[in-house]
């Protein structure tokens, strides 16, 4: 089955023609064209009056070949059908638009590794190509220029075919610690690196908000933001939990965590060595961790100093954890205003 992708972008192209914003204003010269896909130059998207030989499927988004290859072209706004093959070889999807949608796609075994996974409907939801290449080398997919000619079974331009984060050529970090301060972005950003698993576990350390409304609002709006498919534990053993990942761990955060293991051995005024021995603790299991592992903690050491004995404790034993476990990561950010500096 061989796949003509005349365009890549939205339906108002990309840039959009008259937009100001920062990302159609910083565009490089050249524009993508609105989506367009024309398979072995005689079935045309959507699929839903196919020419003899070949089937649609998924309500018009798929179609296979009459070499039996699968294509599925899932646009901005459509839920992932149900009605598939077993697997489909091509996926060409809007990752711009809930990316968690690849990770229902795989978690179903409608796309594998072996699945060409290819990112279209383009536009200034993204700041840059850039920053779009970064986000589809963390989910497994590739982009590719308008007028790019795919074939079933055939490896990507510039790419492997059907390469997932921690396959052979595709690196994913394998240890993630995300700082930031209050409202930087950096909870959202570390949603966004996991969007396209099939299986995660978010492990929130925080408590559940009961008798205290601003927290349980801030609480409700994470729990709605996340995929519906995502595992959540909540508890503040991160070391038990760490050690029992069998799938992609966010943690959200370090901060929380460190508060309940404060209260936990009323350290606030007290003994503060238990404390130093969880931190220990969590290093060790950072360290040896089976699984892919995402964090967020806060960054304390920007602000103003605590007035209290018991602040200026905390401050510093989060700055040391934080400096601590980037020193284990393969990957260190801060995260402000929503934009990533690489550490």
């Amino acid at each position: 089955m061989k796949i003509l992708v005349s365009g890549t972008a939205g339906g108002a192209g990309w840039p959009e023609p008259g937009c100001r914003c920062a990302s159609c204003a910083g565009l490089p010269s050249g524009r993508r064209r609105p989506f367009e896909l024309v398979v072995d130059g005689v079935a045309r998207f959507p699929f839903d009056d196919p020419p003899s030989g070949y089937r649609a499927c998924a309500g018009g988004l798929g179609l296979a070949g009459p070499d039996g290859s699968r294509l599925l072209c899932l646009p901005r706004g459509r839920p992932v059908p149900v009605d598939g093959p077993a697997r489909y070889d091509v996926v060409l999807i809007d990752l711009l638009d809930r990316p968690e949608r690849l990770g229902e796609l795989r978690r179903a075994g409608l796309a594998d590794d072996r699945t060409a996974v290819v990112a279209v409907g383009l536009d200034h939801r993204v700041r840059s190509e850039e920053e779009l290449a970064g986000r589809l080398r963390l989910w497994g997919a590739s982009a590719v220029p308008d007028g790019t000619v795919l074939e079933t079974g055939r490896a990507l331009p510039g790419t492997a075919i059907g390469m997932r984060p921690g396959d052979g050529g595709v690196t994913a970090p394998w240890r993630t610690l995300l700082l930031g301060g209050s409202r930087s972005g950096k909870s959202a950003e570390a949603e966004l690196r996991l969007a396209a698993e099939p299986y995660v576990t978010y492990v929130a350390t925080g408590p559940s908000g009961a008798g205290d409304g601003e927290w349980a609002a801030r609480v409700r709006a994470h729990r709605e933001r996340r995929p519906a498919h995502w595992a959540t534990v909540e508890t503040a053993d991160l070391v038990s939990a760490i050690g029992r990942a069998t799938a992609p761990l966010l943690i959200d955060g370090l901060g929380t965590w460190l508060t309940a293991v404060f209260d936990e051995h009323g350290a606030w005024e007290g003994d503060r060595a238990p404390v130093r021995e969880r931190c220990d603790e969590l290093v060790a299991a950072w360290r040896q961790t089976p699984a892919r592992l995402v964090a967020v903690s806060d960054e304390v050491g920007m602000g103003v100093v605590p007035a209290t004995p018991s602040g200026r404790a905390f401050r510093d034993a989060l700055g040391r954890l934080n400096e601590r476990l980037a020193a284990e990561s393969e990957y260190v950010a801060l995260v402000v205003a929503g934009r990533l500096l690489e550490l």
